[in-house]
């Protein structure tokens, strides 16, 4: 049973899938077997290894002359042994079984043969449908899978016929020499784990639906990153004052205290949208809503009628309030004080002013 949760938890932005979207899991049986390989790629590139390590080089080979390697992902920059992956996709409509395994195997050790590439860290079964049982058993019997595929090959049973069958003295004892235990399935699960750390991508990809979670707590003191606009709302209430007030004296003031705190949450509440905007469909689309919120108050808070700081202030804040932004994506995910908390970040990056 799902509990509720404590008064003191945040939500964090999530995908959650759409309605009528299909889940990836099941997406990915329809789509086609270049596309599958050209997801692999994309989820090897976001694919955390040891510590904050990830591949320096990933590339889509597939087609002729990938000499059986659809996807390599390296290590380090040059392709050396054991420095590297081989990720081999196959999207068929049933569980990966042996037969469908060693006439690609067959290739694989002809090109370790050939010098076409030298011998990878670990050699990926990818497919949509997994491996079927027989597969299973084998991947985890090492010398067993070994034993069984020279077996086939010496009997004819790969699938490959003419010169392709031929099996030569130095690449038995290739085979003999190589570690079945690096040749093991790279489930769907992971795949899509990976692809899934670029959200962005995935949501695209995919059709999810991004979720807003809670806004950022407003700190009982101004961050670094507040800075700015924090600056310009000094200005604004020494101007009302009087007084050149300090931010310690303008967080106690009778008069301006709570003003100036509701306007540091309006500023949050659009930070919670800018981090929605990121994990979500990236930066630009924040930037490109703060453009939309600057064209359209400019002309009010530039106004004439506007003499005191304070009343550019109020402007900027109401205006924004009042417009309608249908075109941005972020539309939809809008809450109150967001559009008048732009204003505080446009005044962070000095595209409002005001006190002149």
């Amino acid at each position: 049973m799902e509990t509720n949760p404590t008064r003191n938890s945040k939500r964090s932005n999530r995908f959650a899938v759409k309605r009528g979207v299909i889940p990836p899991s099941s997406q990915i049986l329809l789509i086609h077997a270049d596309q599958w390989e050209k997801l692999i790629e994309d989820a090897c590139r976001n694919r955390p290894l040891d510590g904050e390590k990830k591949y320096v080089f990933v590339k889509q080979l597939g087609g002729a002359g990938d000499g059986g390697r659809d996807v390599e992902a390296r290590l380090i920059s040059d392709l050396a042994e054991h420095q590297w992956d081989l990720f081999q996709a196959k999207h068929y409509d049933h569980a990966l079984m042996p037969t469908d395994v060693f006439k690609e195997l067959v290739k694989f050790f002809k090109h370790l043969e050939a010098k076409t590439y030298p011998a990878p860290r670990y050699y990926y079964l990818c497919a949509p449908r997994g491996v079927g049982n027989d597969l299973h058993n084998l991947l985890s019997q090492p010398f067993e899978f070994k034993q069984r595929f020279l077996d086939d090959w010496k009997s004819g049973k790969t699938g490959l016929k003419g010169r392709a069958s031929e099996l030569t003295p130095a690449i038995e004892n290739l085979i003999q020499d190589f570690d079945f235990k690096r040749i093991v399935e790279c489930q769907t699960r992971q795949i899509l784990e990976w692809h899934a750390l670029d959200q962005k991508a995935h949501f695209e990809l995919f059709g999810f639906e991004g979720e807003r979670g809670d806004n950022p707590l407003t700190p009982n003191a101004p961050a670094a990153n507040e800075q700015i606009y924090v600056e310009q709302l000094l200005k604004v209430y020494s101007e009302i004052t009087e007084e050149g007030l300090t931010l310690d004296e303008l967080i106690v003031s009778e008069s301006c205290g709570e003003h100036f705190q509701s306007q540091r949450a309006l500023f949050y509440c659009a930070e919670g949208l800018k981090i929605f905007s990121r994990d979500t469909y990236g930066e630009a689309e924040f930037d490109a809503l703060l453009d939309m919120v600057l064209t359209g108050i400019k002309p009010t808070v530039k106004s004439p009628r506007n003499k005191t700081g304070l009343e550019r202030l109020e402007a900027s804040t109401e205006g924004a309030q009042k417009l309608v932004v249908n075109d941005s994506v972020l539309s939809p995910k809008l809450r109150p004080g967001d559009l008048p908390g732009t204003c505080h970040h446009l005044a962070n990056q000095r595209k409002l002013q005001w006190v002149k």
